[in-house]
């Protein structure tokens, strides 16, 4: 349930002396937190839950232990990483475009995307704001973020706003494309709950499995429509073979999604350096295409086979959020 403020809280700011206790936050500087506690005693996230069509009301607070006043700038943005590092870039997507914070224009009183507040020295600002959940907002998760920026650094208090209705999870997998020493792909949440997937992937040459690696966690958490493009490294594949790519990804509650891509190994450069390799070509893909009708196995390679079983040195996933589905 969302935070309970008063009347008078919603309104304005609330500005409280700091005492003994925060003075340890002067070494690090000035901090936002939820109100009423941050990581060490209270939330450590802001969690709200609201049916479409609904204002929802909390509290976040900057402190500054520090001896001379500071300005914070607040905003709203996206937040789809298990780190919350996506909201430093201020884009305002899912719940990040629903949060408003009480301003002035024109002298009256308004909602406003973006808020200054000037906090003193030894003070704590408790600054309110909403959660206006759209008509149409679809039931699941919907992750958001509050940005504070000010004495030349950023910090986050990350939002989870939960739409009720029933939990959608899907997920599919895209765009498969080997090449530059990594297998390149998409992945796209197409529910209505966040998930956190995890990567199986495993090639077949010809003559064998190239490549076998067991599940595990990737460094990405999306939110429902969230796209992100990853990068699996394959720095040894072979010189010449026809292979089949499968990348299977999994999440919590049975959800499963695979992709499947065929590529061909040959090395050009010596082809077009000898004109009769040019004339064997033909007759190798020939043995080839025959071997994989026959399900012929050979000792004859193309490259290292690299088999791991999901146990071994984990290869770095790279990863690209790219933003909502189209």
């Amino acid at each position: 349930m969302p935070y309970a403020l008063p009347a008078a809280r919603v309104l304005g700011l609330t500005l409280v002396l700091l005492g003994a206790a925060p003075t340890a936050l002067a070494a690090e500087g000035w901090s936002v937190v939820p109100a009423a506690g941050g990581a060490a005693d209270g939330r450590p996230s802001v969690y709200a839950e609201g049916a479409p069509g609904t204002v929802l009301q909390d509290a976040v607070s900057v402190l500054n232990p520090g001896a001379r006043p500071l300005t914070v700038r607040l905003r709203g943005a996206a937040d789809d990483t298990p780190d919350g590092t996506s909201a430093m870039d201020g884009r305002p997507a899912d719940a990040g475009a629903w949060i408003a914070f009480a301003g002035r224009a024109r002298g009256r009183r308004t909602a406003v995307r973006e808020l200054s507040v000037r906090v003193p020295a030894h003070t704590r600002a408790d600054v309110p704001f909403t959660i206006g959940v759209p008509a149409g907002a679809v039931p699941g998760d919907h992750p958001g973020a509050i940005v504070a920026s000010g004495g030349g650094r950023t910090s986050a208090v990350r939002v989870r706003l939960r739409v009720p209705g029933p939990a959608l999870p899907a997920l599919t997998v895209e765009h498969v494309r080997v090449g530059g020493g990594r297998i390149s792909y998409e992945l796209v949440n197409r529910g209505t709950t966040v998930l956190a997937p995890r990567l199986a992937v495993h090639v077949d040459g010809v003559f064998g499995t190239l490549l076998d690696r067991g599940p595990r966690v990737l460094p990405v958490e999306l939110p429902p429509g969230g796209r992100a493009v990853l990068h699996e490294p394959w720095t040894d594949p072979p010189v010449l073979d026809a292979a089949d790519v499968r990348l299977t990804v999994t999440t919590a509650g049975g959800v499963r999604s695979a992709a499947t891509v065929s590529v061909r190994f040959v090395p050009w450069g010596a082809v077009a350096g000898a004109g009769g390799v040019l004339v064997a070509v033909p007759g190798v893909w020939s043995v080839v295409r025959r071997r994989r009708r026959t399900g012929t196995r050979g000792p004859w390679r193309g490259g290292r086979r690299e088999r791991d079983g999901g146990a071994g040195e984990r290869p770095g996933t790279e990863v690209e959020l790219t933003g909502a589905v189209s």
